[in-house]
């Protein structure tokens, strides 16, 4: 039997790799959002603008509890 990892989702590990699978999301939104201006698709694009909202602030709610998670990384300060 696999044994549960308790807690992953709210440690330092897991928000980690919630932010590198939220920012590969966003090279889908980046070609959506090419293929739409190619195609003059404006319903197209506006879904790739919400998608990538989205996106930032995913990221943005992730920093944030990476930030309260105490994490001594020198680059978030």
């Amino acid at each position: 039997m696999p044994i549960k990892a308790k807690g992953f989702k709210n440690s330092k590990a897991g928000t980690y790799l919630s932010i590198g699978s939220t920012a590969f999301g966003a090279i889908s939104v980046v070609k959506q959002a090419r293929m739409a201006r190619k195609d003059s698709d404006m319903l197209r694009l506006v879904d790739a603008a919400v998608s990538a909202a989205a996106i930032v602030t995913g990221l943005a709610l992730l920093y944030r509890e990476l930030k309260k998670l105490g994490d001594d990384d020198v680059l978030l300060g």
